[in-house]
């Protein structure tokens, strides 16, 4: 059964506000229901229990009491766990596949707890258990056998402050990628001489100005850049433009949200003035980071209660402030300031020069492995040739025996047969000296009796 995308929207916006991807208005009607199905597919919470959150969602929304709970819930209830206490009124399949999910999650971080310490090769006994409780967070660890209203709880709680600290993850690999960048740049001119450095200087600034010149960029939020959407994605008339009209329009759900999805796809084209997949002096990593930038900048601005969410009203409220029709251009990463410092960057090359000395000692003690394996594979083959060759040449002495010498036959039963010359032969060596001396014949001259009794 397919989640309920009104209110199951509205539980997933306040853990992420990621759950539809606008879509194709150009598609024709027949296209959309099978591409929104997609979509709802696809969308992903960028957490790693991301499955496990759904499922819950998807089990919940069997029950006609829970859903009839949440369709009357509002954000607090669902933040401050009162909703959370409606678990124990549901009905007894849904707590029985609830508690089968928390069992397969439970599994499932074993097995991957297990295959973390295993690659990193850990010969203690002493582990970190404080870092893997962590990784137990959006449940109850405790209880590892039932689905409880605390698992519910923290499922929500937890999936709330993760995708809080979304956004500041995201702007911190994004450091991280430019860092690694200009490493490898500096690295890279480092191994040139004099004049090919200075020709490849050259080239690379020559990239950096032709990415600069570009159209002028709306500042996201602003009327120019909303008419511009209006214009050329809606291809309507830009001096008809209305903000009512306007909301409706890119609601994709139709529930009167927008959700940060739905506001990154407001700023294509925006983005695309500035970037080209097909230029090399364009960097796609950027533009994501870019997009990020102009999300926030329009939160900022337009979400009054913070829940991650536009409204109609919050919309509407926010096109009769000043900065509303404020003409001035947006201020690109190429505008600011570098995401990092010249200290951050130093430290950074100080992380990876440690991790390649790691992995060249990691590599060192491989090879010397591989060394020892192979000298002893070496040496299991001479044994076995040695062993080959002894079975060899007994074999051939075995054939080279003269036949007086072979085996006797043996019998049906494998015993040995004798022939019967044989037999007598044996038993005449097997005789006694005594019974030697009987047999043999006595050549000596009688003497006569003496000593004989004198009859009468």
């Amino acid at each position: 059964m397919n989640p309920n995308p009104d209110w199951l929207l509205l539980l997933l916006s306040v853990c992420a506000g990621v759950w539809s991807v606008p879509i194709d208005r150009n598609a024709t009607p027949t296209e959309a229901p099978h591409e929104e199905e997609k979509q709802e597919e696809n969308a992903d919470t960028g957490l790693y229990y991301d499955r496990y959150l759904r499922e819950v969602i998807e089990v919940l929304e069997t029950d006609p009491h829970f859903r009839e709970k949440l369709q009357t819930a509002n954000t607090e209830d669902i933040k401050n766990g009162r909703l959370s206490k409606e678990l124990d009124l549901v009905g007894h399949h849904v707590r029985t596949r609830l508690d089968e999910l928390k069992r397969q999650e439970m599994s499932r971080l074993r097995m991957l707890l297990k295959a973390k310490l295993d690659s990193t090769n850990t010969q203690s006994l002493q582990i970190d258990h404080a870092s893997m409780l962590k990784q137990f967070e959006h449940l109850d660890p405790h209880n590892q056998n039932t689905f409880e209203a605390k698992d519910l709880e923290l499922l929500i709680s937890t999936a709330t402050k993760d995708l809080e600290n979304y956004d500041a993850e995201r702007h911190e690999e994004f450091k991280r990628y430019e860092m690694l960048k200009e490493h490898e740049r500096r690295e890279y001119l480092r191994g040139l001489d004099q004049e090919k450095r200075e020709q490849e200087e050259k080239r690379m600034q020559e990239l950096k100005d032709k990415h600069r010149q570009h159209p002028k960029v709306n500042v996201p939020g602003s009327v120019a850049q909303l008419r511009e959407v209006w214009e050329e994605t809606d291809g309507l008339d830009p001096h008809e433009f209305n903000p009512k009209t306007f909301f409706k329009l890119h609601d994709t759900n139709g529930d009167g949200l927008l959700d940060e999805q739905e506001l990154e796809a407001l700023f294509t084209k925006e983005l695309e003035k500035v970037y080209n997949p097909k230029n090399e002096e364009d960097d796609m990593m950027e533009m994501e980071e870019e997009r990020l930038r102009m999300r926030e900048h329009v939160m900022k601005n337009v979400d009054a209660n913070k829940d991650r969410l536009v409204t109609l009203e919050e919309f509407l409220k926010s096109t009769e402030k000043r900065e509303f029709n404020n003409p001035r251009e947006w201020e690109t990463l190429d505008d600011t300031k570098p995401v990092y410092t010249e200290a951050e960057l130093q430290r950074f090359e100080a992380e990876l020069k440690d991790k390649e000395e790691e992995l060249k000692r990691r590599a060192e003690t491989l090879r010397q492995e591989q060394e020892l394996l192979h000298e002893r594979g070496k040496a299991l083959e001479a044994q076995r040739r040695e062993y080959q060759q002894a079975v060899l040449e007994m074999s051939q002495r075995q054939n080279e025996q003269p036949a007086d010498h072979k085996q006797p036959p043996t019998g049906p039963h494998g015993e040995l047969q004798f022939h019967q010359e044989t037999n007598k032969l044996e038993d005449q060596e097997v005789k006694t000296p005594v019974e030697q001396e009987a047999d043999t014949p006595n050549n000596l001259p009688a003497e006569p009796p003496q000593n004989l009794p004198t009859h009468t």
